[in-house]
């Protein structure tokens, strides 16, 4: 079965990058038919999907972070990462990447397959 792991600096200080990096195994990212998204949770809110990429390599924002967001692969090393610049502490949340058939756009944790989630604090 697939497994996705997030992973990078759980603190990034305020206009900086930040860079998450999903690690996937049990499947291959160029799976025909699947997008491999970021979805993210401030403390008290909802899911908010920030974007995806297909299997194809094409990608996919969502218009409030499309600005200052960019998604990309490295097959050779089965991982997709998240970019996200000029950060501010409203930034701060737990970060998931994801795996769905067919489903470019996720809002629930029913759907496809979830890493744990990394949590990332934007602070001075």
């Amino acid at each position: 079965q697939v497994q996705l792991q997030e992973s990078g600096p759980g603190l990034v200080k305020p206009s900086q990058t930040l860079s998450l990096t999903c690690t996937v195994s049990g499947g291959s990212i160029t799976t025909s038919s699947y997008y491999w998204s970021w979805i993210r949770q401030p403390p008290g809110k909802g899911l908010e999907w920030m974007g995806a990429i297909a299997y194809s390599g094409s990608t996919y924002y969502s218009p409030s972070l499309k600005s200052r967001t960019s998604i990309s692969r490295d097959t050779s090393k089965n991982q997709f990462t998240l970019q996200l610049s000029s950060v501010t502490p409203e930034d701060t949340a737990v970060y998931y990447c994801a795996r769905a058939r067919n489903i470019v756009i996720l809002t629930t944790t029913s759907q496809g397959n979830w890493g744990q989630g990394t949590q990332v604090t934007v602070s001075s």
